[in-house]
């Protein structure tokens, strides 16, 4: 299948798919018009790659196991559970910061609403 039919059936930019290519994520052949040719699994692969994305790795991240998921189950794969630990703990620390983030900006409304009512009544 050509790129724009591999688009439209995974809902995929072509941009993407074009950069999935350069990061070595997916390859295509080549007609002799220079037009990308996929093979079937290509679909699979293109999912497979959004899914790792919609989970918070980065095409760098997904590069060093996307194989190992691509021919056998996660479980099988080594190099899968480390890199969910990492981020798993990753998204605990930003989770954290956020927090923080959270209670600082709370802090400044009821600040600043203390002040108003101070000069309301005061006034």
């Amino acid at each position: 299948m050509r790129i724009g039919e591999l688009s439209r059936v995974t809902g995929v930019s072509l941009r993407s798919l074009r950069y999935y290519e350069v990061k070595g994520l997916l390859a295509a052949d080549r007609e002799e018009n220079g037009y990308r040719i996929y093979n079937a699994t290509a679909i699979e692969r293109v999912n497979t790659i959004q899914f790792y994305l919609r989970l918070g790795f980065s095409t760098d991240e997904i590069e060093g196991f996307l194989n190992c998921v691509m021919k056998n189950k996660e479980a099988f794969c080594e190099e899968i559970l480390p890199m969910y630990e990492q981020k798993l703990a990753e998204i605990d620390r930003q989770l954290h910061q956020l927090g923080q983030i959270r209670s600082n900006l709370v802090e400044r409304m009821e600040a600043i609403r203390r002040e108003q009512e101070s000069k309301a009544s005061g006034q």
